[in-house]
Order: structure tokens, then sequence, then C-alpha cells
């Protein structure tokens, strides 16, 4: 194969670049400055009109775990926030929305990255093993430019997008969802027992919409996954639930919690009926039960998160389909879950099976002016927990997490504990007398610590014989469990550096990525203190 080695500096738009990045997450944008910054000739696709993913988009309030983990652009990043607000490193765990991207773009105009909106990967040539040239179109909002379909050709390809489209379009194989315990003797693997916790629904609720006493099997209520769950431990392709973290405010001229167009009522019954048990057994539900409310961003601002068995995270099993499903579907899912954010806010603040302090407390707060302003006022992002995770060199396990392994290829290391968010709101009878009851249960969650652990390089790059010329440092080589913890933006910062720095490597010397000595490589974001 013939290498392509540009020495613009910049790609020519739809014609070749040396390194190609789909995708401008913080990984995305992380890649793309590593790549040019080592010399290639870098082009960065986005199929929105934002860069910075999640960081930009809504996760304001970014969980690090142990910071020592931090180096190369994720160093860089708490650094430019800390400088922005003249405050020390750490001070704040992120910054509001609109100073994240605007950091972001910063960066890439600084190290002269050229950025095409609009375009989402529709196919992928590959020939000999490698990706030659991958076809983009325009995203279900129309390219900026106007343009149609168009070809890139690169040497080295990145897929920095959560969902795996580039990857799944060169065929290289992937994971979706939860695999069975005994796939790699994972621990946590698998369909969770229904525990108690801060995140499960209390017992006594009825998920029938025309029986609230359980008794008689019928219809069931909105944001209730239909259909019989797996047995404990085995696999059932379950993806953590997706959601919006919106970015709100107690400033004078927020933006109020509006009933939105289209609002359905018995949507919400459920939290009716969650409301109702709270109120019987006597549980004072506080909003921060519900949805975080502190001011952790800069500015008073809230990112606020999904906390309790009711909250911005929808459950009823969307997000399952979400990663295989068509551009249109996946825009009809995106909207089903923006339409359950402006709900549920409206919810709790106007709906009068809502306890009046919640109700007041929610009141106080709204949708700042300034964020998010071309979406109306509500992220761009939506909170893709996970997808595709490739099948690569080498899969990354809990095994390697609970160790705390170290790799001698290790390109960056994470440290957040095993997270993983509800995956499905669902029901089961219950055989109490007189007569069995139907309950609602919440199901998946979990949360385990683990110390400081190596990412290897391997998990990174797909087996050699998938595909010689593609990094993937998003949907990376993991288990469902170990994703979890990997998945923090981060560690996407860190790993988007070491792909694009790997990438431009392999296009400088001709080398499958595979076989890039990470070694040799300068820049790559290692801790500086031993862990």
């Amino acid at each position: 194969m013939t290498k392509i080695v540009s020495t613009s500096g910049r790609a020519e738009p739809g014609r070749s670049a040396d390194v190609v990045i789909y995708g401008a997450t913080s990984a995305g944008v992380c890649a793309a400055v590593a790549a040019a910054g080592a010399g290639a000739s870098t082009l960065l696709l986005e199929p929105g009109t934002h860069v910075g993913g999640m960081t930009s988009g809504g996760l304001g309030y970014t969980d690090i775990g142990d910071p020592r983990v931090l180096a190369g652009p994720a160093e860089r990043f708490r650094n430019a926030i800390a400088e922005h607000y003249g405050v020390q490193p750490g001070r704040y765990a992120g910054p509001e929305p609109h100073v994240a991207e605007a950091i972001f773009r910063r960066w890439l105009d600084e190290a002269g990255v050229q950025v095409e909106f609009g375009a989402r990967v529709r196919s992928a040539e590959v020939v000999g093993g490698r990706i030659r040239t991958a076809s983009f179109g325009p995203g279900i909002a129309p390219a900026p430019n106007g343009r149609g379909e168009f070809g890139v050709t690169g040497a080295v390809f990145v897929d920095a997008g959560y969902e795996g489209d580039l990857l799944a379009a060169a065929g290289v194989p992937a994971a979706v969802g939860r695999e069975d315990q005994g796939l790699h003797g994972e621990r946590f693997a698998g369909r969770q027992e229904l525990v108690p916790g801060r995140h499960a629904m209390p017992p006594w609720i009825s998920p029938f919409a025309d029986d609230p006493s359980g008794h008689t099997e019928g219809r069931l209520l909105p944001q209730i996954k239909a259909g019989r769950m797996a047995e404990v431990g085995a696999g059932d392709g379950g993806v953590m639930s997706f959601g919006y973290r919106v970015c709100l405010t107690t400033a004078a001229d927020r933006i109020p919690f509006d009933r939105p167009a289209g609002y359905d009522e018995e949507y919400w019954e459920l939290g009716r009926r969650l409301f109702a048990e709270w109120r019987r057994d006597g549980v004072d539900v506080p909003a921060s039960l519900l949805i975080g409310l502190e001011p952790n961003l800069p500015g008073g601002k809230c990112d606020a998160n999904s906390l309790g068995p009711f909250s911005l995270s929808v459950h009823d099993g969307s997000a399952w389909e979400y990663p295989l499903a068509a551009p249109e579907r996946r825009e009809a899912l995106r909207l089903h879950h923006l339409r359950h954010a402006e709900g549920f806010l409206y919810f709790l603040a106007n709906d009068p099976a809502v306890p009046a302090a919640v109700r007041r407390e929610l009141q106080r707060w709204g949708l700042p002016r300034e964020e998010f302003q071309d979406t109306g006022h509500l992220p761009h992002q939506l909170y893709v927990r996970e997808a595709r995770r490739m099948v690569g060199s080498y899969v990354l396990t809990e095994h390697d997490l609970l160790a705390g392994r170290r790799h001698p290829d290790a390109v960056a290391f994470g440290s957040y504990h095993i997270d993983i968010r509800e995956v499905q709101r669902t029901w089961r009878w219950v055989y109490e007398h007189p007569r069995p009851v139907g309950m609602v249960f919440t199901e998946g969650y979990l949360s385990v610590p683990v110390p400081p652990y190596a990412i290897p390089y391997r998990s990174l790059v797909p087996r050699q014989e998938d595909c010689e010329n593609l990094v993937v440092p998003v949907c990376v080589s993991a288990s469902h469990v170990a994703f979890s913890s990997v998945r923090m933006e981060p560690q996407y910062q860190m790993l988007g550096a070491a792909a694009g720095l790997a990438a431009a490597e392999a296009a400088r010397s001709g080398a499958a990525v595979q076989d890039v000595d990470v070694s040799t490589l300068t820049g790559l974001p290692l801790p500086k203190s031993t862990l």
C-alpha cells in the first residue's frame, strides 16, 4: 500500500491526511492536537457542530479518581481551568460548559487542526487490511458548509466517537453490553442481583398502569422495560442507561422549567407512585436524592447528576437499542432522552405529587442563558455511557483493574471505581400472602473501588488481522465491567493523546499501528509520580 504523507501541515478537506480522526469528543480533540504536534497533517471530522463531547456537553463536574494518574492533556486541561478562573489547579472539578469548549477550540486553533463539522461516517473502504478511504455525509442536521457525501483518504484513522461507528464501518469486531460471567471469569459481569441501595426502587410500587395495587398484570407504566430479565450473572447485552447532564443556575436571569410541548402526564405516573410510597413510609425526600443541586461549577452553576431511583437517566431500556441503531433511529432515541430531561425538571418543579419542599427547591433553579444557546439551553451531547467496545489486541477486564496491573505498553492510567450505572428499570412478581404482587425494580447499579491501573496500548488497537491502521481511544477493547471505569473524560483525554501520537508515528513510518513501539513515543500521558 502507498503511504500517504503530506507536508502541508493541514489537510485539504475531502482529500487526504496523515491522520484522520472521527469524533470531536475530548478524546478526538486531544488525538488531533497530539498528532498535529507530532508533525502529521491532521483532519478532525465531527457529525455535530461542537467540540468536546461530554466535557463541554454537560459533564462539567468531572470524575477523576486518584488525581496522581492525571497527565498529558488531562493535566493540561485541569491547569487551563485554573488559569481561566484564577484559582489553584483542582479547585474546580470542571469548568462551565462554554469555557470547556472554548479551551478545546483554542487548542485546535493553536495546533492548526482543521475541523469538519456535520460529517457523519457512512462507510469505509478496506484494502489489504487497511482503511483506504472513509466516506462521510451530513449528520441529522445539514452540514454547515452544505457539502454532501465526500471521501477522505488517510494513512491512519482514529475512531474517537462514543459509538464506535468508524470501527464498525471498517468491519472491526466489537461487543455491546453485558457479557456472561463465564466469558472473562469476572465476578461483576452479567445481570446483577436485585439489591437495596440509593438507586433501587422501594418495594410495593406497582408497574401496572391500570392497577396501582399490583395484583393484576396488565399494561406497563411508561419508563419500565418490558420483557423477562436474564438470570443473575448471564449476559444480556444491556448497556448502562443514558441521560442528559444538565447545567443549572440560581441566577436571577435563569430560564424557568416551563411545561414542555407534548408533555405526557402518564409518563410521570411512576414518579407519583414513588413519592406516594415514600410519603406512606415517612421518608422525607430532599431534592438532592433526585438530582444533584449543589453549586459544583464556577459561577454558582450546577452540573445536575442522575441520583436516586428516579432521575435524569432513562431506565426504560431504550439505551440498549442505541449502539447499533441507524442514524435516524438514534436521533429519535436522543430526542426521547431530551424530552425526558425537560419533562423531569418540569415535573419536579410543578407536579402536586412532588413534595412541596422539593418543588420549592427546583423552582430556585433554572437553565443558564449563556450555556447551550444553540440547543435551547440544554446540552448538545447525549450522555452515551457506553456503546460498542472494540474486541482488540487485548481485552481489559475487571481482573486488570482490581489487581492494579501494570502493563509494559501502558499509555495512560485509570483509577476511577468500577461505576456501572443502572441498566434497566423492570418488574417482577413478589410472592406475598395472600396474592403475588408485581413490584418495580431498578437493576444494574454497581460501584467497586479500584487502585490505579495501567491501560495498555493493545486495548486501543484492533487485532492485526482485523485492521492495521486504526486506533480507538474511546470504544476501547475492554469488558463491560472494566469499561465502566475507563469511560471517564480525563481518561478519554489521555487515551486520545496516546492514540494521536501512535497514529502520527504509524503514518510517518508506514508501520501497522500494532507494531508501533509506544516506549519510543515522546509525550505519552503517563503520570510523573510513582503510583
